[in-house]
């Protein structure tokens, strides 16, 4: 019996961490091409954003109070010093490489928004285009380009900054819908001084949505906003209920596949030109990824496993992250493949 019980849980276990991958794929790699796709006939990415974040942050706000009146517990309040000082360049930095990353969406393909979204692979693109081979392998475009990579910088600051709010125990925004709770109005009020400089103007007199003629497809382009708001919220939450669960290796491993789906995806539907040159040296990258978070995991099985928090059957306490400080390795690996999503 015990070692039955001991293959069910197993089972159990692998059944589990295979249904949250999944769940994470559907919500990363469907909003990627919503994006692109919504882009391609609403010309407004900011101000497409900003709504997203709107919905994040209302279904953040349901979310708590839900989970307030099923545990009972006071949800966390910040004082204005902490949440100007502390959370507000975290949010900044979020909103710089959201709203950099979908503005791309405009000038670039899903596939080369992938590679360049992946740090590794920057250094094969920056080399092609000074060797003047980009043009020739890709659909390549400056300016959607310039986007994108400021995106995967800034990305790397939100991320480090991410981090280092949720380990301020202080703080208590361990918990994702707190933290997204928090995020999204100081997110909305950074990204809007480019939608006002950008997109203002040209958004005022789109028939579209301030000037519509036709309240039909009013209600259609808001709908379809609204849809990808949805996304967007699953998107953040899937990502940290998957690390809640299981660990941080195991979101790095389902990022290096999930690239590999995207681009897959991204030939087959959309019909972007990847060479085989462009394939050689992704997989090349990927590899070394692989690698990279093969020795991080043996070098840590050394050191032992982290104890998880005591989750108990509290449904707020479930959504925990690990433990509020880390160990080194699995730090870097959510830093660079949480960007990813």
């Amino acid at each position: 019996m015990g070692r039955w019980a001991l293959d069910v849980a197993f089972v159990w276990k692998v059944v589990l961490t295979l249904g949250l991958v999944l769940l994470y794929y559907c919500f990363s790699i469907g909003i990627t091409f919503y994006n692109k796709w919504l882009t391609k006939s609403f010309h407004f990415p900011i101000f497409m954003t900003m709504l997203h974040l709107a919905v994040i942050f209302l279904f953040s706000a349901l979310s708590r109070a839900l989970v307030q009146c099923s545990s009972h517990r006071a949800r966390v309040v910040l004082s204005w010093t902490d949440y100007l000082s502390r959370v507000a360049p975290t949010a900044l930095a979020t909103a710089l490489d959201v709203g950099l990353s979908n503005w791309s969406f405009l000038y670039i393909t899903v596939s080369l928004y992938t590679m360049t979204k992946s740090s590794a692979v920057l250094f094969i693109l920056i080399f092609s285009l000074i060797f003047k081979l980009e043009e020739l392998s890709t659909q390549f475009n400056m300016e959607g380009f310039a986007l994108v990579l400021g995106a995967s910088f800034i990305g790397g600051i939100r991320w480090t900054l991410t981090q280092m709010l949720l380990q301020k125990a202080e703080l208590g925004l361990q918990n994702p819908i707190d933290t997204m709770f928090h995020l999204q109005p100081l997110m909305f009020l950074g990204l809007f001084p480019l939608f006002a400089i950008f997109e203002g103007l040209h958004l005022s007199t789109s028939e579209k949505i301030f000037r519509f003629q036709d309240t039909g497809l009013l209600l259609r382009v808001l709908g379809t906003l609204f849809l990808g708001g949805i996304l967007a919220f699953g998107l953040g939450f899937s990502e940290f209920l998957l690390v809640s669960r299981t660990s941080s290796l195991t979101l790095s491993i389902a990022g290096i596949f999930k690239e590999v789906c995207t681009l897959l995806l991204a030939a087959h539907l959309l019909g972007d030109q990847i060479s085989l040159l462009n394939w050689l040296g992704f997989a090349l990258c990927l590899s070394g990824i692989s690698l990279h978070v093969a020795l991080k995991a043996l070098h840590s099985k050394g050191d032992g496993p982290k104890p998880l928090k005591e989750l108990g059957s509290n449904p707020d306490l479930e959504l925990l992250l690990r433990n509020s400080q880390p160990e080194e390795g699995d730090t870097e690996e959510e830093e660079y493949f949480l960007a990813q999503g």
